[in-house]
């Protein structure tokens, strides 16, 4: 019943469109056909075909411009009372060039109008789709890392022979065992961070930060690791031979993170043997780090990819494929998010031998706000 009253109050409404259109024509007709042949009103029938486009589309719309010409047209004949002159004829040639510009280009407005429609419908559909992917990670993520948790503390507790006595074997398999849950800990704090990040933007506890002193700690804590991989790490303080402290205005638990990452992202693409080296430098406006290793470099295709979400490189390097170091496409993603929000800018580069180059740089912190 409803769809049938709908229905009625629909095509209602189409009739009163046609005849809207029709005593348009009328009108004019009457107008025209009334009138002087010099008193050209071809060019109201433009109403017309505008609202037909606008009301019933492509087809009608070449309808209605067809007929407002030749009716446009007849007027030079029809009456044939008066004298023919040139001008009149050029001026209601002029008049249906008008009308057929007219008709064309509502046509090629409405197709533009359908064309962003559409594609606005698709950008929403694609953001609700993100939103919800995004969402959705975030609570799966969420929800693992409790159940994780109670595994890391269960895996200490046998550890600690709470449950009873550990045979040196048994304690090699809860060592891997423990390794393994933290990298993966770790791996979802990374994804919590990232989509927190993306969705309410990083939140800092700025404080006067020395870039040297991170770079210090960062080492120290992977010295194991660059040394399980007869990896050698250095410092270089770039034109000093001296320890010198660069200062900068950040979140020293962020800026960590970044060292870390682009530290253990630079031993994972070394081979065995090789350096990894981290030089700290002082600029007019900026605080430099790079960090320096010696592996198969970047592919030049992979430049534009390095710093998005969930990209992984590859390598053309046989011992890495045979280490399996790839990882999990976040760590440069953070790193990235975390630069930018200290207003800095993170680059990556292939060095002139072998290798690459991961640096960033923030802005120095000046002498006085250091000391306020």
């Amino acid at each position: 019943m409803i769809s049938l009253k709908n229905k009625l109050i629909s095509n209602k409404l189409q009739f009163s469109k046609i005849l809207l259109v029709v005593t348009m024509f009328i009108v004019l007709v009457i107008l025209e056909y009334s009138t002087p042949k010099d008193y050209v009103f071809g060019y109201l029938y433009t109403g017309a075909i505008l609202l037909v486009n606008s009301w019933f589309g492509e087809k009608p719309t070449t309808i209605t411009t067809f007929i407002a010409v030749c009716l446009t047209m007849l007027n030079v004949w029809i009456p044939g009372s008066e004298v023919i002159l040139a001008s009149t004829i050029a001026n209601r040639v002029i008049a249906a060039i008008a009308l057929i510009v007219t008709g064309f280009l509502s046509q090629r407005l409405r197709k533009s109008q359908k064309a962003i429609a559409l594609t606005q419908t698709q950008l929403e559909a694609q953001g609700q789709l993100l939103r919800l992917r995004e969402d959705f990670a975030s609570t799966l993520t969420h929800d693992l890392k409790t159940p994780l948790l109670g595994a890391i503390e269960t895996i200490k507790a046998f550890q600690k022979e709470k449950f009873g006595a550990v045979s040196p074997t048994q304690k090699k398999v809860l060592e891997t065992m423990a390794r393994s849950h933290d990298t993966s800990l770790d791996l979802l704090e990374t994804l919590l961070d990232v989509y927190h990040n993306d969705t309410e933007g990083l939140k800092l506890n700025l404080a006067p930060v020395d870039l040297v002193m991170l770079a210090e700690t960062a080492a120290a804590t992977l010295i194991e690791l660059a040394a399980n991989r007869r990896i050698h790490l250095s410092l270089n303080y770039g034109d000093s031979d001296w320890k010198r402290s660069l200062w900068v205005n950040g979140d020293t638990l962020q800026l960590q993170r970044v060292f870390n990452n682009l530290l253990i992202n630079a031993i994972n693409h070394s081979r065995r043997g090789d350096r990894v080296e981290v030089i700290l430098e002082s600029q007019a406006s900026y605080q430099v780090v790079k960090i320096l290793d010696t592996g198969a470099g970047i592919q030049p295709e992979q430049f534009t990819h390095l710093f998005e979400r969930f990209y992984q490189g590859n390598s053309d390097c046989h011992e890495l494929s045979q280490r399996q170091v790839k990882g999990s496409g976040l760590g440069l993603y953070l790193s990235r998010q975390i630069i930018e929000a200290h207003d800095g800018i993170i680059w990556a580069e292939n060095r002139i031998a072998n290798g690459a180059i991961f640096g960033f740089k923030l802005p120095v912190l000046a002498f006085s706000s250091f000391k306020s």
